[in-house]
């Protein structure tokens, strides 16, 4: 599963909910702090937070980031509609382009030249001269027409440009500098930028919406598949300026090669005739295949006709091989594929039994006659074999991304665009990336339990150890079993013994009480899963007495199908912790692992691993204002996926030192944004808050939270109205319903951004040459009037690190920019899983693994499927399958519904 809504231009006009958010009380006039930290008037709206002060906090540190300031053009933007019949929707984008780019090289109207979007939006630098008309038709075709006069020429495409408005740029200046509101004539002038800048590349590259890539640096990882590298461009309004953001992308396409050849690449062989269901050729294999080259573009070399050159999009593949597949001819007469190309058409084919394809016309094409057009991206998700090789080609350090980036400027060449001169844009790139004023958060003292010879311990660089420490609440372990499904003589009585060892001294290491296992047992993988472990607990129970509290499971390499029937098992079925480890770590493993794998059972169970001392986080901690921190998610299907529902999870700590959390989740309509049963799920984590607190914590008196602080991952800054229209309203909903009044803080979490930060020298970096972990911007380059800010709260490990953007969207308990910084950067450290601090809030990051742990709620054995040979549906067989979905979603085991499960 995969796929969150990527970061776009903010939509709605103003406020939806009135009140706390976008509030003007207290709220300074349009002045400046620095030469560009500006704060807006007082009748500027906002859609969420407005930004009231700066934060101060931490120790100053100079740095770079991708960003290069661009002047805002001075004369007025024209503003025109594009329609393309047939559909300017339906065709590709890239053949929309070179409708447009054909329609302006052969019209002297157009001087100087417009840009466009690919789809709806064009922009002239001057007004069109339709003769008084608002509205003009163009006739367009692409290619030469054919100098026989029989033959039939290139399609016609007509194209109707309507002006819809003119646009004045001075309002973006107004926008930047906090003396207006944002509304969608600031929001199109934006979206007229970035056109402005994409024309040129995307007429000369293989583009997606906001990055183009070239094949300059290029990486073949088989399957039919290359890398390019990409360059990601953006127009963004900033504290007194408008701002490119530049940075790096990696784009996977298709093979430019024979058609047969890349199927045959995708299913690993060789030989022709294995795409031959004659010869054998599965026809879930068939789906498999079918769903990755559908929608791709292919041409017919050797073709006669303009037609025949012109690119067409494969629909689907037929589902016999051409010597089999019979079509009707025009005179009422029925011929195979095979048969037509060797005596109608004179081109015997060399595979006659291999499968052929349906394109968009409905002819069907023998593979061997196909070829990929050069330049496709692939749009579907990689798959999972190559992800590692599409981590490694994406993954640059500081330095090496930063001389990409100056390359990156080099083939975008703004100075050089006829169409950023035409608009009167200028790009200031000579000075190189933009150097600004970050600072360095204190990170917060963590605590941990009695035993410990250093009780506290302070993170440096985002990490510590563990070292004779011991967990503030360690569990006890007195009846456990050791299931293993790696064949016995690759993991015998010596690596057991071993195993076992490992990990109960690890345990004790950490203060964990553990018993040596009750049962061992070697199972076969092919087996039924959920009667194997039920069967061994039945077993512990007539040895000891007394049903496992843990399962502890050894998987084979490739174990996937196991691990998931193990979690089923585990958190829907029976309800007992397990903990699954990989045979080849376990295999001479030393106490390090061990330990990590400790942090994950001690929180399985009900302990708790560490808390942040309570003086240094006291907007967290202090008992006179209880506070329950959530974090939210939804995880929508990957690309091309129909049929297949979104997940949601809601994750809230329950104790008042922010360590100990539970989860629910949730199935929703595919790619639905908005968590529609937030309601429901937040009273069933308040409850469990205030149950908690009276019969653990032992609280006297209300036990309510005086706190929500809401952490939404996941959504796009064009959907923050909407996050306060419908998830606001949920929140309060299920608070009414509970009959408290907490005050509500509503923080959006973005981690699909471009914004990277560079130390300005060595000395500033940690190890890895990333800035340091607690480095916060909320200056320069934020927001020009929203209350925003970016903090990179963990250590570099490989690779450019990417902070994440904050956008406080609602603040009834009115905190400063230094208490939520700081109380952010304090939750990435109580991550129970790791000893370094996190990219995210711990319960934001939860409720990411919390939804893509969904399927696990899926019986293992039943009929739906996640896996990626699925096959497309329509819309009727989508939506059934989304309800067969939602039936077969089985809720969370009671036992485990108060532990987190899911570390």
């Amino acid at each position: 599963m995969s796929g969150r809504g990527s970061a776009r231009g903010r939509g709605g006009a103003g406020p939806a909910i009135r009140g706390a958010r976008g509030a003007a009380t207290g709220a300074r006039g349009g002045g400046s702090v620095g030469s560009h930290s500006v704060l807006a008037a007082s009748h500027v709206e906002t859609v969420g937070q407005r930004r009231l002060e700066f934060g101060k906090g931490g120790r100053p540190l100079s740095c770079y980031v991708n960003y290069f300031e661009a002047s805002v053009p001075t004369s007025i933007i024209s503003h025109y509609d594009v329609v393309i019949l047939p559909s300017e929707k339906t065709l590709p984008a890239r053949f929309n382009m070179d409708l447009i780019k054909e329609l302006q090289s052969s019209n002297a109207l157009f001087n100087p030249k417009g840009v466009y979007d690919g789809r709806k939006n064009f922009f002239t630098p001057k007004p069109l001269d339709f003769n008084g008309s608002r509205s003009q038709e163009f006739d367009v075709m692409l290619g030469e027409k054919p100098t026989d006069p029989q033959a039939r020429g290139p399609k016609v495409y007509k194209i109707r440009l309507t002006k819809v408005a003119e646009i004045n740029p001075e309002m973006l200046q107004r926008f930047v500098e906090g003396k207006q509101s944002q509304d969608n004539a600031v929001l199109t002038a934006i979206t007229a930028l970035n056109v402005v800048i994409r024309m040129e590349p995307s007429l000369k590259y293989p583009f997606n919406v906001r990055s183009f890539f070239t094949d300059s640096e290029r990486k073949d990882i088989g399957s039919g598949l290359e890398l390019f590298r990409g360059y990601f461009q953006s127009v963004r309004p900033a504290m007194g300026r408008m701002l490119i953001n530049i940075d790096i992308s990696t784009g996977t396409m298709y093979k430019a090669i024979n058609l047969l050849a890349l199927c045959l690449e995708f299913i690993d062989q060789k030989n022709p005739n294995t795409l031959s269901p004659r010869h054998g050729f599965p026809d879930r294999e068939r789906l498999r295949l079918q769903r990755f080259i559908s929608g791709i573009r292919v041409i017919t070399p050797g073709g006669a006709t303009a037609r025949e050159q012109t690119p067409r999009v494969i629909k689907k593949l037929s589902p016999t091989g051409a010597n089999n597949l019979t079509f009707q001819m025009r005179d009422g007469g029925s011929m195979t594929v095979a048969n037509y190309f060797q005596h109608t058409l004179n081109r015997p084919l060399k595979h006659p039994d291999v499968l052929c394809v349906e394109v968009g016309s409905g002819a069907l094409i023998p593979l061997e006659l196909c070829m990929v057009a050069k330049g496709q991206i692939m749009r579907k998700q990689v798959p999972s074999h190559l992800t590692k090789d599409v981590l490694t080609f994406a993954t640059k350090r500081p330095s090496d991304r930063r001389e990409s980036i100056k390359l990156g400027l080099e083939v975008l060449a703004y100075g050089q665009s006829e169409y950023v001169k035409s608009f009167g844009m200028k790009v200031n790139s000579a000075e190189g990336l933009l150097k600004i004023q970050a600072r360095v958060l204190t990170p917060p003292t963590l605590k941990y339990g009695r035993g410990s010879k250093q009780a506290t311990v302070q993170p440096r660089d985002g990490s510590w150890n563990m070292v004779d420490k011991k967990f503030f609440k360690p569990t006890t372990i007195k009846t456990w079993i050791l299931i293993i499904y790696e064949r016995r003589n690759r993991f015998d009585e010596g690596a057991r013994t071993k195993m076992i060892d490992g990990l109960m001294q690890s345990c004790r290491d950490v203060g964990i009480t553990i018993d040596p296992p009750s049962l061992t047992k070697w199972e076969n993988g092919q087996g039924v899963v959920q009667a194997q472990l039920g069967n061994a607990g039945l077993e512990c129970r007539q040895k000891t007495g007394n049903l496992p509290q843990l399962i502890v499971v050894v998987l084979p390499e490739n174990g996937n199908d196991i691990y998931t029937a193990v979690k089923h098992f585990g958190d829907i079925t029976a309800g007992v912790a397990t903990q699954c480890m990989k045979s080849s770590k376990c295999w001479g493993a030393k106490s390090q692992y061990y330990a990590n794998v400790c942090l994950k059972i001690n929180v399985k169970m009900g302990g708790i691993n560490v808390i942040p001392d309570a003086p240094s986080v006291r907007a967290l901690t202090d008992p006179s204002v209880p506070t329950i921190v959530m974090g939210a998610d939804v995880i929508h299907p990957a690309p091309g996926s129909d049929g297949r529902p979104s997940f949601t999870a809601l994750v809230a700590n329950v104790d008042s030192d922010s360590a100990k959390y539970i989860a629910t989740t949730r199935v929703q309509n595919c790619r639905v944004e908005m968590i529609e049963d937030l309601g429901p799920m937040a009273k069933h984590v308040l409850t469990s808050y205030m149950g908690y607190r009276s019969s653990v914590e032992k609280v006297q008196g209300s036990t309510a939270p005086k706190r929500i602080i809401f952490y939404r991952d996941g959504v796009s800054e064009g959907q923050f109205a909407q996050v306060l229209d419908q998830e606001l309203k949920a929140l309060k909903g299920a608070c009414a319903e509970l009959r408290i009044s907490p005050k509500i803080t509503i923080v959006v979490v973005g981690k699909r951004h471009h914004v990277r930060f560079f130390p300005s020298n060595e000395r500033e970096g940690d190890r890895s040459g990333n800035c340091p972990a607690g480095t916060v911007v909320d200056r320069d380059v934020t927001h020009p009037t929203e209350f925003d800010f970016y903090l990179q709260s963990h250590g570099g490990l490989l690779g450019t690190s990417r902070p994440a953007h904050y956008s406080v969207l609602y603040d009834e308990n009115k905190f400063d920019p230094d208490a939520i910084q700081n109380l952010s950067f304090a939750l990435c450290h109580v991550y129970a899983r790791s000893t370094r601090s996190v990219s995210i809030p711990a319960p934001v990051y939860y409720a990411d693994i919390v939804c893509s742990r969904a399927k696990n709620h899926y019986d293992p054995s039943g009929s739906l499927h996640f896996s990626e040979s699925a096959s497309q549906a329509d819309t009727a067989q989508a939506n059934d399958s989304i309800d067969a979905f939602r039936r077969g979603f089985r809720p969370l085991h009671s036992n485990q519904s108060r532990l987190m499960y899911f570390s």
